[in-house]
């Protein structure tokens, strides 16, 4: 998309100064401004989706829904609409400290389809409630086991490599294992979060730079998940199989 004239760019505070916030009824707080075309009622069950049980460790914490996060050396602007100059140096999302909050800025316009936006607005939860809460001891049992059976393939590229690290046996394993396993629980938290909130082909998730964790491990995590944090009213979920063509 070309524009004839730069967007209007803000400081993060001066977004957060004028963009109202709502409150969902799970806790979480969020807002958008600017040109956003993620749909209102897309981006409000986004939001809904969080299991209440999740939200709670999101205390003090703000999601803020906009076109563009521009890093500019060390300082961050929000640019009110799409910018191709700009998006060069956009970023997927930033987390920002402000006042006695923490404000986090989701570039929609980067991906601009609800499935790429919730996963990144998951992932994120995902971290945070590993950063505030710790890694489930269950699931890190559950994890560590398949580990162990030598079950193909991980859920992103920090689980591989801190998993293959902790393998090895070495001087720092153990702080590698505990690197692993809160890589992993954030991970199957975030799509977790998305399959509530979308009818998820587990196949778009893979990445080139590591196989895929196999879905029959994937799904005992996945359901250890549901069993720790239980969907809201209105949400469910279901693991479905199918011979794939």
């Amino acid at each position: 998309m070309s524009q004839t004239a730069s967007a209007i760019t803000r400081s993060p505070a001066e977004i957060v100064q004028s963009s109202p916030v709502s409150q969902a009824a799970n806790g979480i707080c969020y807002a958008r401004t600017g040109e956003v075309t993620i749909a209102e009622n897309d981006l409000d069950r986004m939001i809904a989706a969080v299991p209440a049980s999740i939200a709670a460790a999101l205390t003090r914490k703000a999601y803020y829904f906009v076109p563009l996060t521009v890093t500019q050396g060390d300082d961050t602007v929000i640019a009110d609409r799409y910018d191709v100059v700009l998006s060069d140096s956009a970023v997927c999302h930033r987390n920002l400290n402000i006042g006695d909050a923490q404000c986090v800025f989701i570039s929609t316009r980067l991906m601009d389809d609800k499935f790429s936006v919730a996963f990144e607005f998951y992932i994120n939860v995902g971290h945070a409630l590993v950063e505030r809460a710790g890694v489930s001891a269950a699931f890190a049992e559950l994890a560590w086991q398949q580990v162990e059976a030598g079950v193909r393939g991980e859920t992103s590229l920090d689980a591989w490599e801190a998993r293959k690290f902790a393998t090895t046996h070495g001087p720092d394993a153990d702080k590698h294992k505990n690197e692993y396993l809160a890589a992993s629980f954030a991970d199957a938290i975030s799509i977790y979060l998305l399959a509530i909130y979308l009818d998820v082909d587990y196949y778009d998730l893979r990445e080139r730079d590591y196989p895929l964790l196999a879905p029959a491990p994937m799904a005992e995590r996945l359901r250890k998940i549901a069993e720790i944090f239980p969907p809201n009213a209105g949400f469910e979920f279901n693991i479905y199989y199918r011979r794939r063509g």
